[in-house]
């Protein structure tokens, strides 16, 4: 288990209504109206986003930061570059549970050399709280695009 010496800041969101419902942070940054995706069962008109949207969305942009970062150690250039997240949800085998895949999908267009670019990857995941919270829990592909 990961302990933090000191939090530095925490956010805070509310749900009502799980998977068809809305959530909102305290500070009113984010509200939205949360649905499910029509794969499982969500209206194929419906406006809303849901929670793997959600996820997704946050992870790349964590680990983008950390990319960053990484990128300004190890002296190399990150301007340009992209992470997608894709966030697959499913049954868990052998359980009545569900959980989630991740793939992140880097793009380091100013990094040519494919070991570097590997390295800044492989040491951002490190770094990245996202992925430290999830090590271990779920599967994790990254991917230099």
């Amino acid at each position: 288990m990961i302990k933090l010496n000191r939090v530095l800041y925490t956010a805070t969101a509310t749900a009502e209504g799980g998977r068809d419902g809305h959530t909102a942070t305290d500070d009113g940054k984010l509200d939205v109206k949360v649905v499910p995706p029509v794969e499982l069962g969500g209206p194929a008109d419906g406006f809303g986003t849901n929670p793997e949207q959600l996820f997704a969305a946050g992870y790349a942009s964590c680990f983008h930061s950390a990319v960053k970062l990484v990128a300004q150690r190890l002296k190399l250039d990150a301007d340009g570059s992209t992470v997608t997240a894709k966030v697959g949800f499913g049954s868990i085998e052998g359980s009545p549970g569900f959980g989630l895949t991740v793939e992140l999908v880097v793009s380091l267009p100013n990094v040519p050399d494919r070991e570097q670019a590997q390295e800044l990857v492989d040491r951002s995941h490190k770094v990245c709280p996202y992925s430290n919270a999830v090590r271990d829990n779920i599967e994790v592909t990254l991917t230099l695009a």
